[in-house]
This record gives C-alpha cells, sequence and structure tokens, in this order.
C-alpha cells in the first residue's frame, strides 16, 4: 500500500515576488530593514544560483540568505 504524498508545507511552495515581500516584510521584527522589489532585484542578481527554473521565490529557501544578505547590501 503506498502513502499519501505529505502536503507542501506553505513555506516551501512557490511565491510570487509582491507575495514574498508581503510575507517578508509582515514577519520580521520591528526596526529590521524591510525588502522592496529593487531589493528582491538585487538579490537575485547576487544570488543567481538559488533560482531554478521558473525563478519563483519561497520562504524556506530564499528567506534565511535574504535575512543575512540584506543588512550590508542596503544603499
Amino acid at each position: 500500500m503506498k502513502k499519501s504524498p505529505r502536503p507542501t508545507p506553505a513555506s516551501e511552495l512557490p511565491m510570487s515576488e509582491s507575495e514574498f515581500i508581503e510575507s517578508f516584510n509582515r514577519n520580521m521584527p520591528e526596526g529590521y530593514p524591510r525588502v522592496s522589489l529593487t531589493i528582491l532585484k538585487r538579490f537575485k542578481e547576487a544570488h543567481g544560483s538559488l533560482f531554478k527554473g521558473k525563478g519563483a521565490w519561497s520562504l524556506d529557501q530564499h528567506r534565511k540568505r535574504m535575512i543575512e544578505w540584506l543588512p550590508q547590501n542596503l544603499s
């Protein structure tokens, strides 16, 4: 008997840039820099290898890296 495939956690689902911006900014502590479309484009250029296929964003794959990258790359 085959097991049913486990549902994909929401953090692993692909999302658009606008969905990622909303979720990232909503879930960050007060005082932490917020992301914008311009910042996402700069991040994507710097970390192109993280975007396979259609280049969709996911919290699971991109959030931690964005948190580490963002403070040093604001200007």
